[in-house]
């Protein structure tokens, strides 16, 4: 009798040394691949574009969030023109940059909407009809814009300052 309740004794250690071992393996875990949408093609940090013609100069840089949103400077200095520059706020939509630029010339300060259009690793600035509302300029059809490739920033190397 002996015999017989230390043999089924070590048959049911067996067995629930087996079935724990099944209950206690972790589940395998799977990571998910970040949406194409999510991803940043350009490095962290400034990007710096400009376009040089004939004396005038035009020089942006700016950085781009996880969110889109654009943060940086933009300048003109045109031949016969007096020289502005200021801050860039906006967003990319697509392949678009639209933002506010406020800037200073002749020491008066003025906001103006703006918008560059990225191809080829440039910017094309784009032009169209604006209105004036609350001393802010605006594009009135954003869909109508025209993007002259005679004003095309190319990348260049950002300035350390």
């Amino acid at each position: 009798m002996k015999k017989v309740i230390t043999i089924t004794t070590l048959i049911l250690i067996v067995f629930a040394s087996c079935k724990k071992e099944t209950t206690t393996t972790e589940p395998v875990q799977i990571t998910p691949s970040p949406p194409k949408e999510a991803e940043i093609v350009e490095p962290a940090g400034d990007q710096c574009y400009a376009w040089r013609s004939n004396g005038s100069v035009i020089e942006m840089s700016f950085n781009v969030n996880s969110h889109q949103e654009v943060n940086g400077k933009l300048s003109y200095n045109l031949v016969g023109k007096d020289k502005n520059e200021g801050s860039l706020i906006g967003n990319m939509k697509g392949d678009t940059l639209i933002a506010d630029y406020t800037f200073s010339s002749e020491g008066v300060s003025s906001v103006r909407e703006v918008a560059f259009l990225q191809k080829d690793g440039a910017f094309i600035e784009g032009y169209g009809d604006v209105v004036e509302a609350n001393g802010k300029f605006t594009f009135k059809d954003k869909s109508k814009l025209k993007f002259d490739a005679k004003n095309t920033l190319t990348k260049v190397d950002c300035k350390v300052e």
